[in-house]
């Protein structure tokens, strides 16, 4: 029963993250297509055969399909015209089209989507930050590490470090910029503990830093976050920081895997957010809000990468025609979609099977089953 009600949460949650995320995507292709005069013929969250559909008063097709992993807008005339039979071309709206807009209109409504969600995941955070409020990294030992260097230290459990080596710390990512260049090295540090603050002598422990060196550790897990809700003002600084920080450390990561530094396996797809998914929303709706944002700001960015098929590749031909005066070739432009959507389907491939192997699917499905 557990298993049930635990697969129930993830495909409910997934549904949800996804959902929102596709939505907000598309609405940002939606609005900037009526902005710039685009009529807009289909609005789909999902592919394949219909579950709902219904036509608004501006001729526009909303549908709900069943294989929900992603979903379109369908732009009126973003085929060129030759392309299309003379019967189609008579059918389109004089003035409406997306091929006939100005280079720069084409750019904007494509670039629409990937925005919509870098808003969303300010708006997001900023609504967190105002009713939750901001989790606060303060450096307090949750737990220490048996016979570490912090063990040995006599250092304790609720300890609130103030400085190492002379040099404040107001997190635990402070702590680590301070300890991990000082391996086996001997560390000053003053901790407050009460009313008391204490000097410490602590000698640094060494563990592999993964390219044949090594770095210092003191052996101490950091607590529960503790949380500061903010003003609106305040709200709006730092939501619009975490965004930029969570869009630095996506490509970091993805930067990371690229050269080799850390490993392919890290590379997830939709089951591993499925399966995040459910675990988020184990947590509680703000935990699962802020996933939703992290995921806004990944889906934003991937989007921009200029592969052909993505938006980024779409607006990469855009820029190339602005520059040249007129559109790339037919035939560069077929190869590079062709070569984009190879890609794309090779990368979902690996990611999906980095998830099988990794969640143990297979495996899980089977203790379900029986």
């Amino acid at each position: 029963m557990h298993d049930l009600i635990s697969l129930l949460r993830t495909v409910v949650s997934f549904a949800i993250v996804l959902g929102v995320l596709v939505f907000v995507h598309e609405m940002g292709h939606y609005l900037a297509a009526r902005w710039r005069g685009v009529h807009v013929e289909t609005f789909s969250i999902g592919f394949g055969q219909s579950v709902a559909r219904w036509t608004d008063k501006r001729g526009t097709v909303w549908k709900l399909a069943w294989i929900p992993l992603g979903g379109y807008v369908k732009l009126h005339g973003q085929e060129r015209p030759e392309d299309v039979s003379d019967e189609d071309r008579a059918a389109w709206q004089q003035g409406r089209t997306f091929h006939e807009k100005s280079v720069w209109s084409r750019m904007i409504v494509i670039a629409a989507g990937p925005i919509a969600n870098f808003i969303l995941a300010a708006v997001l955070f900023i609504g967190l930050f105002m009713a939750v409020g901001k989790p606060i990294d303060a450096p307090v030992i949750g737990q220490i590490m048996p016979e570490s260097a912090a063990s040995h230290a006599k250092l304790k459990t609720g300890d609130l470090i103030q400085s190492v080596n002379g040099v404040a710390v107001k997190s635990f990512t402070d702590i680590q910029q301070q300890v991990a260049p000082n391996p086996g090295k001997d560390m000053g540090l003053i901790v407050k503990r009460g009313d008391a603050s204490i000097m410490f002598r602590v000698t640094a422990g060494a563990v592999s830093d993964g390219h044949g060196g090594q770095k210092g550790v003191l052996g101490i897990i950091e607590g529960p976050p503790s949380f500061q809700r903010l003003g609106p003002g305040q709200a709006v600084v730092e939501g619009l920081n975490q965004t930029w920080t969570v869009g630095k450390e996506t490509l970091a990561g993805l930067w990371q895997i690229v050269s080799h530094r850390t490993g392919l396996n890290q590379l997830g797809g939709p089951l591993r957010i499925a399966s995040l998914s459910g675990q988020v929303a184990a947590m509680g709706v703000a935990s699962l809000i802020s996933f939703i944002a992290v995921l806004s700001v990944n889906l934003g960015l991937i989007n921009l990468f200029p592969i052909p098929v993505l938006d980024g590749g779409h607006l990469l031909f855009y820029i190339a025609e602005a520059i040249r005066g007129r559109p790339l070739p037919v035939k560069a432009q077929e190869y590079g979609f062709r070569a984009g959507f190879a890609l794309l389907l090779c990368l979902f491939v690996f990611a999906t099977w980095n998830d099988v192997n990794q969640l143990g699917f297979v495996h899980w499905v089977t203790h379900l089953a029986g």
